[in-house]
């Protein structure tokens, strides 16, 4: 295959995986950004409503684990269209609930769709992208992501705005029936191969499919996962209703200071794939991005700025972490053994959803105790503790790395 195929080829693995993750972090906030609706509707606290996402991360995370083993066994490709699907049919359920039961059962739904997605997008990136544009897919990967987290809460206020939340709901479930059929018309670029495939570490091969539950590096980036989760989920779930309660800014403003944080992160992104593609060092990437996001998390905390200016520390603190995505993908990688990259990935990144299943209900507790402060303490506090973990897949990794070339 020539160069201009190649980098085709490349291109169109990267675009179709990257949308369909897009489509899955769309829905991680469907609920989150409909709560101004949902509360006066269901009569909710805000513990309860973070219940509510606690249910679909919980669901996500377990489900991922085991959608890791599926993935590899069988194919990414099947995985990935089943769980378009689910997205979908959760939505309009949610539409039609009367209850918190039935909105509870909305959440389980979704998270049974979203668990299949780091796994199956994972495993496509590595078989059908070659290997010198592989930091790049994962760099569009993580954008996609943070464009679906920052469209989903300004498509569902403007259509809850002008209608109602139901129709919302409705309209949001177009967008995976849309992708689904994009992915089907064009299933011959994501068939199985192997593109690239990442080096064993040292003991992956022992102990037959679960071998690679024995390294210790894997629990090190399932801990990474699951504390910077947290504090993602209290920027997703309660900044923007923080920032109201600190800085008396409308609800708009406040959702506008989310969106900067999703659309500099998804820029920070963009660089931060051209970092790691000529470092080694990726946990230095992260310790330093991770660092200044806390921190910045802390002068917001204060209030003492004025409204626009916390609009743009939300853009900032996005803009750090976007640049720490790719370099901490390419550190999994590096600690998944050969022909397992579902199952690691579908571990590790159960972290994601158990850190996200867990932060709403701090920070909606949080949140119900008229803490609002505490909220972007808590996020800062969390972002530091990630700087540990980022240490320890350091050190192991370039362990075995030595180990290597010895």
């Amino acid at each position: 295959m020539n160069d201009t195929s190649l980098l085709r080829q490349d291109a169109r693995v990267i675009g179709l995986v990257g949308l369909a993750h897009g489509t899955s972090h769309f829905y991680h906030v469907i609920l989150a950004a409909l709560i101004p609706w949902l509360k006066p509707e269901f009569h909710l606290s805000y513990a309860e409503l973070g219940l509510l996402m606690t249910v679909f991360f919980t669901v996500s995370g377990v489900g991922q684990a085991m959608a890791g083993f599926v993935v590899d066994r069988y194919s990414a490709r099947a995985v990935l269209f089943g769980g378009i699907g689910l997205l979908g049919l959760s939505a309009v359920m949610l539409s039609s609930a009367h209850s918190y039961a039935q909105l509870m059962l909305g959440a389980l739904l979704a998270g049974c769709g979203n668990s299949v997605f780091h796994p199956a997008d994972y495993t496509l990136l590595n078989q059908r992208v070659s290997k010198g544009r592989l930091a790049h897919g994962f760099s569009v990967h993580g954008i996609s992501g943070n464009i679906g987290w920052a469209m989903s809460p300004l498509f569902l206020t403007f259509v809850a705005s002008r209608t109602d939340w139901r129709t919302a709901l409705l309209s949001a479930a177009l967008l995976p029936l849309a992708v689904l059929a994009l992915l089907v018309w064009n299933r011959h670029a994501l068939r199985p191969g192997s593109a690239s495939a990442p080096a064993a570490p040292a003991g992956a091969g022992q102990g037959g499919a679960f071998g690679f539950l024995r390294l210790q590096v894997v629990w090190m980036c399932f801990a990474f996962f699951l504390i910077s989760a947290v504090a993602l989920a209290g920027i997703q779930s309660f900044a923007a209703t923080s920032l109201v309660s600190l800085y008396g800014m409308s609800l708009a403003w406040a959702t506008t200071a989310y969106t900067a944080y999703m659309i500099a992160s998804a820029a920070g992104m963009v660089y931060g794939g051209f970092l790691a593609a000529g470092s080694r060092n990726h946990d230095r990437v992260i310790i330093l991005a991770f660092g200044t996001a806390a921190l910045l998390s802390l002068v917001l905390a204060a209030a003492v700025a004025p409204a626009w200016m916390a609009v743009a520390l939300m853009g900032l603190i996005g803009l750090a972490t976007g640049i720490s995505g790719p370099s901490r993908d390419l550190l999994i990688r590096g600690a998944a053994p050969a022909n397992a990259t579902g199952r690691v990935f579908g571990v590790v990144y159960s972290g994601l959803d158990s850190g996200l299943a867990l932060g709403p209900l701090l920070f909606g507790a949080l949140m119900d105790a008229h803490h609002p402060a505490g909220v972007f303490i808590g996020i800062g506090a969390f972002q530091a503790l990630v700087i540990l973990t980022a240490l320890g897949v350091g050190s192991k990794t370039r362990l075995v790395a030595a180990a290597k070339t010895a």
